[in-house]
This record gives structure tokens, C-alpha cells and sequence, in this order.
């Protein structure tokens, strides 16, 4: 008979396992052979009608009222810069460490929960960027002055990407915690993703980068991109969170970074010293750390993953 204390293995796989799909997005994005806002435009484009497809198929589409499209249209913004940034940080300084960077996030939503909502800081978050920031140091400090324009520029974007996604979350949170959207989380994610959508889309146009799939390679890279990173691993994700631990959802979900930079090292043979090692060890104990949350408030914390 299963303890009373046993974590649900169903969830615990699903969780496991959408935190590997998602941590294979920034791959996806190195492979493609398109611009950066085009691979995000493909990306959310892709997952949002594989979304609307899937729900109108199991009759769980409900209509839509336009205020809910309007307060969606800040997250939905706001998950559109995150993608500009972070696809052009992967770009520049490996899948890596731009995802790395991308999920120090959720310091910011700490800090956002304690100047906003007057959440308390505990310990632990101080902790946590202490660790998180030491082990970062390692990364990109030691030869900042060796490392050329683009890469510190890299640096910079993945940090921003942090912003971004943190405001995505916010928004979100607040729309649905007010009241003004009341949609499954499945449908919220569809009209997110194709709101960002068109917002890639008319930022590439400004950009002038080209629509052009190039090749088959650029099709299954961009496909893949959107299944396993919009689609496949967040309802995997969605699913799991509710029947979890607020810790355990935060180490589960540090296999994204984590993979991401491992992956980032045996497939694009990135420059790797033993202390990098030990840099994003620290780091990725930092943000489980300081995005630790008492079971009694796992229902109000975000998760740490870059999405």
C-alpha cells in the first residue's frame, strides 16, 4: 500500500519528464537556421494552433470574451520579448547559459511579491542569490575583460530575459487571481501563445527578417520547438504542479538549466572549465533555494523554468 507520505509517481514522471522537453527548446532554436524573433514567431505560432487543435478537438475550446484577450495582451507581450531576447542570447553565448540566466527570474518574482503583494523574504531567498550570483561569477565574470562585445551582449540579453518572463508572470498571475481570466490553463496558454504570435511576427517584420522555412531541417527544428517546448512539455507541467511539493517542483524543474548547459557542452562543444562545473552547481542550488516555498504557499509560487 502506498504511504501516506509517498509523492504521486504519475506526477513525478510527467514532471520529469516536461522538464526534459522544455530544456530541449534551446537546441531547437541553436538548429533552425531562421532568425531569432522568426524562431520565436514559429514557435509560438506552431504551439498555438497544435493548442487550439487539441482543445477544439476534445471539446474544451470555450469562447472567448474580448476583455480576456485584452488583459492577456500584456503577458502575451511580454512572453514575446522574453523569446527575442533569449533566442538572441542562445545565439550568443550557447544554450547554456542563456537559459541559466533566463531563470534567475525567479528572484524577480520574489522581489515583485514582496514590494507588490508584501509577500515576506525569508531566509532562503537571500541564500539563494547569494549562491545563485557566486556561482554565476565563474561563468561570465572571471574573463568578462577576455570575452568579446557580442558575448557580454549575450549576458545582457539573457538577463533581460529574466525580466521579461518575470512580467509575464506577474500579468498572468494578476489577471487570473483578480478575476478578468478565467480560462483553463490550457487556453490561456493557446491565446498567449498566439497573441506573442503576432507580435514576433510584426516585430520580424519590422526587423526585416525573413519568414522562409529554409530547409527540412529548419521545419523539424521549428516544429520540434514548438511540441516539445510549448505544447507537450507545459501540459505535462500543468498537469504535475497541483499533486506536488512547491520544493520538489522547483528541483525537478532545475533539470532544464541544468540539461540545457550539459547538452549545450556534449552536442556544441562548449569551452568548459572544471570551475564552470562548480559555478553552475552553485548557481542552480542557489535558485532552488531562494525559489523555495513552504507547502502551505505552493499554491501562490510560480515555478523556476525558462519557458
Amino acid at each position: 500500500m502506498q504511504g501516506t507520505h509517498e509523492l504521486p509517481r504519475r506526477a513525478l514522471l510527467q514532471m520529469i519528464v516536461g522538464a526534459i522537453a522544455i530544456s530541449t527548446t534551446s537546441l531547437f532554436v541553436k538548429v533552425a537556421h531562421v532568425g531569432p524573433t522568426v524562431s520565436g514567431f514559429y514557435r509560438m505560432g506552431f504551439g498555438g494552433l497544435m493548442l487550439l487543435g487539441g482543445l477544439i478537438a476534445l471539446g474544451q475550446w470555450r469562447r472567448l470574451r474580448l476583455a480576456e484577450v485584452g488583459w492577456l495582451l500584456v503577458p502575451g507581450a511580454a512572453f514575446a520579448v522574453d523569446l527575442v531576447m533569449w533566442h538572441r542570447s542562445i545565439l550568443y553565448v550557447g544554450p547554456g547559459l542563456a537559459t541559466l540566466l533566463g531563470n534567475f527570474q525567479v528572484f524577480l518574482m520574489a522581489l515583485a511579491g514582496w514590494l507588490i503583494y508584501r509577500e515576506r523574504l525569508a531566509w532562503h531567498f537571500l541564500a539563494g542569490i547569494v549562491l545563485a550570483f557566486v556561482g554565476l561569477y565563474p561563468l561570465v565574470g572571471l574573463d568578462w575583460s577576455a570575452v568579446g562585445a557580442q558575448y557580454r551582449l549575450g549576458v545582457g540579453l539573457g538577463t533581460v530575459t529574466g525580466v521579461a518572463y518575470a512580467i509575464y508572470m506577474l500579468s498572468t498571475r494578476h489577471a487570473q487571481r483578480a478575476g478578468h481570466v478565467t480560462l483553463a490553463p490550457a487556453q490561456l496558454l493557446c491565446v498567449s501563445s498566439l497573441l506573442s504570435a503576432v507580435v514576433l511576427g510584426a516585430v520580424a517584420g519590422v526587423e526585416g527578417e525573413s519568414f522562409v522555412i529554409p530547409d527540412a531541417q529548419s521545419w523539424s527544428a521549428l516544429v520540434g520547438l514548438a511540441f516539445f517546448g510549448q505544447v507537450f512539455g507545459w501540459v505535462l507541467l500543468t498537469r504535475a504542479m497541483p499533486q506536488l511539493p512547491a520544493s520538489t517542483i522547483g528541483l525537478l524543474l532545475l533539470l532544464q538549466p541544468a540539461l540545457s548547459f550539459i547538452l549545450d557542452v556534449l552536442l556544441f562543444a562548449r569551452p568548459t572549465r572544471t570551475l564552470d562545473w562548480i559555478g553552475v552547481a552553485l548557481s542552480l542550488l542557489g535558485i532552488f533555494i531562494g525559489s523555495y516555498r513552504p507547502a502551505a504557499r505552493a499554491a501562490a509560487a510560480p515555478g523556476a523554468a525558462e519557458p
